[in-house]
């Protein structure tokens, strides 16, 4: 997929200024956010998402205060707010519970919270009405089958038989992207970090008001409220050599996992052998990537996890996302030829989404090395300060 070629074997640049119809393959949070996007500019848009139902998987999710500032920017900060939980300083503790430090993360504007928390299902709901209702056609069980990049645009075969013709396709298809297969296939996917993750949602219990954080040796439990009533844990734990664990397996495995840790650990380690809290049990390897420039071809373009896919441990990856979408967007309305519409995405983008993932993996390979939690979290919010700015 790439530029054609001129009479001398140099790439001719992809002339369309006026870029018409969009296709983003894809209905997770970066794909609904830059359909939205492009869709607000006038431009026609078809969203493909491959599952029938369009369903998130998941618990609970933190909200960072750069990505506060990107669903402001998206226009739906308010109602996350109020499906959702906000705060301003977490608690770093001990193992047995007592206080060794303050988490603090900037706020993105005066009176704004510093962080926050909402249900993955809520989120998703939020974004989907917001993509429909700006207009943006979306067709639910299918995806690409094949796609022909040419002068004037990409020729597409969908999984239905049916086909079209877009000047800009935008890959938002995951972690795992098809496309990005296709596009580079010489480049290696993402790489597992040695650590996985648990999340189970809760009732929230007295007293947790705010983000808790509490490491010990080479494991890391947190909380985050979701919403006036609940939160997530999550309990992060070394798996060395990627070995999976049958879903029959996890809440004992869980259980034995949240063993050692004070605070408000016990009264939730209690919980989890129990149904319908083990129902709410999520568990997933971690792994992360940083595509190298650029993120395209041609006229197809990648954004999301399908181009850096990160780890949870700066609580960015839906930010990152969305502000993808947002800066898609704005380039695509600067004009120019698709080719350095997209070459200016990738530039905005790249060191930013580099500091996301680097980082976030060095800071799992902390937790799983045993390192000062004061040193962790000097890392964490020093990184969060220097996101909060605009992208």
């Amino acid at each position: 997929m790439m530029a054609p070629l001129s009479h001398n074997g140099t790439r001719m640049p992809i002339a369309a200024p006026a870029i018409r119809r969009v296709l983003v393959i894809g209905g997770g949070i970066a794909g609904m956010t830059a359909a939205t996007c492009l869709r607000r500019q006038g431009l026609e848009v078809d969203l493909v998402e491959i599952d029938p139902a369009w369903k998130v998987y998941g618990a609970g999710i933190t909200i960072t205060s750069p990505t506060l500032r990107a669903l402001h920017r998206l226009g739906v900060l308010d109602e996350v707010k109020r499906r959702g939980a906000t705060w301003d300083d977490g608690v770093l503790l001990t193992p047995d519970g007592r206080e060794l430090g303050a988490v603090r993360w900037p706020s993105f504007a005066a009176g704004e919270p510093s962080s926050g928390g909402i249900m993955r299902s809520e989120l998703h709901g939020i974004l989907s009405r917001m993509t429909r209702e700006a207009g943006v056609h979306v067709r639910l069980g299918v995806t690409t089958d094949a796609m022909e990049d040419g002068a004037e645009g990409v020729d597409v075969r969908f999984t239905d038989g049916s086909v079209g013709h877009y000047q800009l396709v935008v890959a938002a298809d995951g972690v795992a992207s098809a496309v990005r297969g296709r596009l580079f296939p010489d480049v290696a996917g993402p790489a597992y970090t040695g650590q996985a993750v648990y999340r189970i949602v809760v009732a929230t219990p007295p007293g947790v008001s705010c983000g808790r954080f509490i490491p010990n040796g080479d494991r890391m439990i947190g909380c985050s409220l979701v919403s006036a009533t609940h939160m997530y844990c999550f309990v992060l734990i070394p798996m060395p050599g990627d070995p999976r664990v049958a879903v029959a397996d996890q809440p004992a495995h869980l259980h034995r996992a949240m063993e050692g840790f004070g605070d408000f650990v016990p009264g939730v380690r209690a919980q989890v052998l129990n149904s319908p809290v083990r129902e709410t049990i999520n568990y997933r390897p971690l792994a992360a990537m940083i595509l190298p420039k650029p993120w395209y071809r041609g006229h197809v373009v990648l954004v999301g996890d399908a181009a850096h896919a990160t780890t949870p441990h700066l609580a960015s990856g839906a930010g990152m996302a969305i502000e993808s979408g947002l800066v898609l967007a704005e380039e695509v309305a600067r004009g120019g030829t698709v080719g350095e519409i997209l070459q200016r995405y990738t530039d905005r983008r790249y060191d930013r989404c580099r500091t996301v993932v680097e980082n976030s993996v060095r800071l799992g390979q902390m937790e799983l090395r045993g390192e000062s939690p004061l040193e962790h979290n000097r890392v964490a919010d020093a990184t969060i300060a220097e996101l909060v700015s605009e992208p």
